[in-house]
């Protein structure tokens, strides 16, 4: 691994194997596995003891799925992920999107990608930077017999990807990037309709409202539990190196409104539901003008 780090884009604070693994040994062809998934592949009819031995191929999961009765990771130390988080999460996305774009970023083994799928959404893309998550989300797609795509990009790329998505999932990527507003900044870019954005949070969960603006000599605000902060993480925290900057609730809210997203739902304490309000100033994303130096 070429820094204590290594990848700068891991997902929801998971304690992860180092490293990228390839493809798993298993009767599927390359080709096989990188194109979407079709409903009647023959992948969907397995039996469940050749799903499971397939599961375990391709290494260790995060994402708890059920593939047809197996489970792809029953033992998960946050219980049973994340379908305890997208109990709360769906209530606050229609039930039906069929016609609707989205975009997944850090799809992890897929279990958002194919949530969406499963309420009738025309085009899921899904990407990530791991090679091995990628490929659990394929098998995951294919045996559930759900047409999504899959591609390797990094967040900080996602920006170029054509077209604006009804529906973008950031969802658990934010605290494992070390320029993340930067990265939130850019994928504005990408929003159509709404943001799903979800970030590990510590400190205060609690909101005030603060004054546009404090002289220089008050200091005493930044020892006020409620003011927005972010936690930057030296080394590591929950024995992950990349988990960079932790932000408390406040602080999540300030940068989502400092992007020009307008909140429209906090389902879960971890969660916020928002949409393009203001992105744009004189023809320009706010990135554009921070980059140009006429923000």
């Amino acid at each position: 691994m070429p820094s204590r780090r290594g990848k700068t884009q891991r997902h929801q604070g998971k304690p992860h194997l180092l490293g990228t693994l390839g493809l798993p040994h298993m009767s599927l062809s390359p080709e096989q596995l990188h194109k979407p998934s079709h409903p009647n592949d023959p992948i969907s009819s397995l039996p469940a003891d050749q799903i499971s031995q397939r599961v375990s191929e391709l290494g260790e999961w995060f994402h708890n799925l059920d593939l047809h009765g197996v489970r792809t990771a029953p033992h998960h130390f946050l219980g049973d992920f994340p379908s305890i988080k997208w109990k709360w999460i769906s209530e606050a996305i229609p039930q039906d999107l069929t016609g609707a774009t989205v975009l997944d970023v850090g799809c992890n083994g897929g279990f958002y990608s194919i949530e969406m799928k499963k309420r009738g959404a025309r085009r899921v893309l899904g990407i990530d930077v791991d090679d091995r998550y990628l490929n659990q989300a394929r098998f995951a797609a294919e045996t559930l017999g759900l047409e999504i795509e899959l591609e390797k990009c990094s967040v900080y790329g996602a920006h170029e990807l054509p077209g604006q998505f009804d529906y973008v999932l950031f969802m658990g990527v934010f605290y494992h990037l070390r320029y993340p507003l930067f990265a939130l900044d850019n994928l504005i870019r990408k929003v159509g309709g709404k943001l799903v954005f979800q970030t590990m949070v510590r400190g205060s969960n609690e909101t005030q409202s603060w004054d546009e603006d404090y002289p220089f000599w008050n200091e005493e605000i930044f020892e006020e539990r409620n003011f927005p902060a972010m936690y930057f993480i030296e080394k590591s925290y929950s024995n992950d190196p990349t988990n960079w900057w932790i932000p408390n609730r406040a602080a999540v809210e300030a940068m989502l409104r400092s992007c020009g997203l307008l909140i429209e739902s906090h389902p879960e304490p971890e969660t916020w539901v928002c949409r393009p309000a203001s992105v744009m100033r004189q023809g320009k994303y706010i990135v554009d003008h921070e980059l140009a130096g006429t923000l």
